[in-house]
């Protein structure tokens, strides 16, 4: 049996992805809408969840709701939301939106102001909860249902997918096999698009990164919005640099219970207007680098094997 991981990439001579505008960098800023599909009792799951929220875990006795956790992503959909859609639109700034299908179905005024701002939906699942945790029967059957309702409440659909933290070993193979999706990005892996093959099918993978995203605000490694907005320029610094001939691409992960607070919020604000103060900066949605890959970078045999090249 082959070995089932590519530790060789690019190699040293990644291609140069052209992007819009001769762009040094492609930047693509992510919100998570999770609030109101995490694992809850009233949904009729065994705990409440507490995940990347005040509290790394919920003390309360299993089999209890924690009210306290409800209420912090509570906030999320109720206030943050709304904060970061205004930063955004403030900048003419587009987003990508990681749509849990069931909290969109939750709120409908944010599903209308998303479509109305034309940001992009990836499906981030049904619910927010684990795909490799689920049987192959089940994630199946997430997938159609996220897919369905994305259609009814944005009004698009869903051009690619992102399983919270990692996928199963069946979710790529599941994604073919309903089709529709140009990528997914289920890859933390690269700083460019690349392909590779499915069941002898050809598929965009557009890696996302848990390096430059708030999670870290709920995991203790981020505490104020300065260490927000001095760790992103940094990243942000070194591939513009690198971009006069090597240009890449950087994924902003935001979380409406997270990010969405006045203190925080205050760091991504300065993070945006220090990206506009940049030439040459190409802030896309996740789709528009998908169909970028797709037109410049055409699937041929053996492309997933090899350095591409730009016709």
């Amino acid at each position: 049996m082959s070995y089932p991981r590519d530790l060789i990439g690019y190699g040293a001579h990644p291609p140069h992805p052209r992007w819009p505008g001769d762009a040094r960098i492609a930047i693509n800023f992510v919100m998570n809408y999770e609030e109101g599909s995490e694992p809850s009792l009233p949904d009729g799951d065994g705990r409440s969840e507490a995940g990347l929220t005040e509290t790394p875990a919920s003390p309360v006795p299993t089999g209890q709701r924690d009210l306290a956790a409800e209420g912090m992503f509570e906030y999320g959909a109720r206030v943050g939301f709304w904060r970061v859609m205004r930063l955004f639109a403030e900048r003419g700034m587009p987003m990508t939106i990681f749509a849990c299908a069931l909290a969109l179905e939750r709120h409908p005024p944010a599903a209308q102001a998303i479509r109305e701002a034309g940001h992009d939906i990836c499906c981030h699942g049904w619910r927010w909860v684990e795909h490799y945790k689920l049987s192959k029967e089940e994630e199946r059957e997430h997938i159609r249902r996220a897919v369905e309702s994305l259609e009814r409440t944005t009004g698009q659909r869903p051009a690619g997918w992102y399983c919270r933290y990692g996928p199963s070993i069946h979710t790529r193979a599941l994604l073919l096999e309903h089709g529709g999706f140009r990528y997914d990005s289920d890859a933390y892996n690269d700083e460019l698009p690349y392909w590779v093959t499915q069941d002898g099918e050809p598929h965009l993978v557009v890696p996302y990164s848990l390096v430059t995203n708030d999670a870290k605000f709920g995991r203790g490694q981020f505490s104020t919005a300065d260490d927000y907005f001095t760790f992103l320029r940094d990243q942000f610094d070194m591939l513009y640099a690198e971009g006069e001939t090597q240009p890449r691409m950087m994924s902003c992960g935001l979380h409406l219970r997270l990010i969405g607070h006045p203190a925080r919020a205050a760091g991504l604000a300065r993070f945006l207007d220090y990206v506009r103060g940049h030439d040459r900066v190409w802030v896309a949605r996740r789709a528009e680098i998908a169909e970028h890959w797709h037109r410049t970078f055409p699937y041929k045999p053996g492309m997933e094997q090899i350095a591409l090249e730009a016709p």
